[in-house]
């Protein structure tokens, strides 16, 4: 049974045009070009753009989200760009993934309910072998200022959805800091991410031990 969580996101997938756009991330792609392709994961993958980008550099591809309207999306965008990803539709608890399965695990844009969003960081940790990466783009708390310069810039409208750099140090505390920033940055990812906007940029290599629990 769908929730209006779920409603929400299987509205906008369901648009002719793709919400935000076609093309990787930018982050993304500066990240995975340092990168030997491995195994990747994509968390809250919508409509599959940077799932399919990384099928195409050769990485082994998996993907997950609630939405089906995503995965058709993202499973069409596949089949022109003549890819395959293995994209899941359930929350994260419910799928097949195994411990230490990953290299890297990209959260570009995952913003989980406020009141899960650590949990589902602290639950991806078992998934990314040790020395693996994470790799990181959201939205900070400070897009907020930017939201009410310009409403039709994307992201979510509530502080508590959005992220802080301590909350990135508190949710991946047995990560080695490769970098962490807060920044402005001008995006030009479809209808839903066009204009200024601020966020936090995190990429970390998981330790051997760690307190995450």
């Amino acid at each position: 049974m769908k929730n209006a969580w779920t409603e929400k996101w299987d509205q906008r997938y369901a648009e002719e045009e793709f919400a935000y756009g076609e093309q990787p991330n930018n982050f993304l792609q500066q990240q995975l070009s340092l990168l030997k392709p491995g195994k990747i994961l994509f968390p809250a993958e919508g409509e599959g753009r940077n799932a399919v980008f990384a099928a195409g550099l050769g990485w082994a591809v998996s993907a997950f989200d609630i939405s089906v309207e995503g995965q058709k999306k993202a499973l069409k965008l596949a089949e022109q760009k003549q890819v395959a990803i293995d994209y899941q539709v359930g929350e994260l608890q419910e799928l097949n993934y195994t411990a230490g399965q990953f290299d890297v695990i990209a959260l570009i844009y995952a913003h989980f309910p406020p009141n899960i969003k650590s949990l589902v960081h602290q639950s991806l940790n078992k998934y990314l072998n040790v020395g693996g990466l994470i790799i990181f783009e959201a939205f900070s708390k400070s897009h907020l200022d930017y939201l009410a310069k310009d409403e039709k810039m994307g992201g979510p409208r509530d502080i508590e959805s959005l992220f802080s750099l301590e909350e990135i140090k508190t949710d991946f505390n047995n990560y080695e800091i490769l970098e962490l920033l807060e920044t402005a940055i001008h995006l030009n990812e479809g209808p839903y991410h066009s204009g200024q906007g601020s966020v936090i940029r995190f990429v970390g290599r998981k330790k051997l031990v760690g307190a995450i629990v």
